[in-house]
């Protein structure tokens, strides 16, 4: 399986940036539908979301085909999965929207958390989530779901273009998530957009704080004053930023 690289200057910026300037930036490029609908984080303590897919799809389940038994298999595609999901990379699973099963719970979330996988999203829902709420690794679903999977769903493939969210996500797209929700960047343009985004976070802040101060709108934001530029600077400066 070949995984897929994403620089450490490339995740720190777009750990630093919101999901909203992600979704402008993309729409300047003609993507209009990165947004996945319906995930929310279960844990906000835990630490930013940001990590290439890697990916598990499920279908509806058949009774006579989803037991209990079928977990005593190595090559469970969810087992598998969990197992494989490389360091670094967010699991992200097609739960067709159906938050009525669990797509996972704690044990699993436990283990990707303990293998150094950098989160965890579904269009489903998680069970054992008092204790996922306590967890390091972010994990975003629509809501609680305590029946086991196998009630729902049968997972058929792993590392496979899939629907989340009504998002089209392909292995290797790079997830990024913060309170809103999450948002998937096609992994061509995620160093362009990282750069983009950090600096318009950067301004973003500054304008925040100028606005706070009592400062109008205007040659702020867009800035064209040239004493606004200038404050810009000294502030960009004393910031070290």
């Amino acid at each position: 399986m070949t995984t897929i690289s994403l620089s450490e200057a490339t995740r720190t910026k777009l750990a630093e940036v919101s999901t909203a300037t992600l979704t402008t930036a993309l729409f300047k490029r003609g993507l209009r539908n990165a947004f996945l609908q319906g995930p929310q984080l279960i844990n906000p303590g835990a630490p930013r979301l940001v990590g290439p897919a890697y990916t598990l799809r499920y279908i509806p389940s058949r009774e006579d085909i989803d037991v209990l038994k079928t977990f005593e298999d190595r090559e469970h595609p969810q087992r598998k999965g969990v197992e494989e999901c490389p360091p670094g990379h967010v699991m992200v699973i097609d739960s067709r929207g159906n938050p009525r099963a669990a797509s996972a719970g704690g044990i699993l979330l436990t283990r990707l958390m303990k293998r150094g996988c950098a989160g965890v999203v579904t269009d489903g829902g998680f069970r054992d989530t008092p204790e996922i709420a306590a967890m390091s690794l972010p994990a975003y679903h629509q809501r609680p779901a305590a029946p086991t999977n196998l009630i729902l769903h049968h997972a058929v493939d792993l590392n496979v273009p899939i629907a989340c969210g009504e998002v089209g996500v392909y292995p290797g797209d790079i997830m990024v998530g913060d309170g809103e929700g999450v948002v998937c960047v096609p992994a061509y343009l995620a160093e362009e957009i990282a750069a983009e985004t950090f600096e318009q976070t950067v301004y973003e802040d500054f304008v925040a704080e100028e606005v706070r101060g009592g400062h109008g709108l205007f040659g702020l934001y867009p800035m064209l004053d040239s004493a606004v530029k200038d404050r810009f600077a000294t502030w960009r400066s004393a910031k070290g930023r």
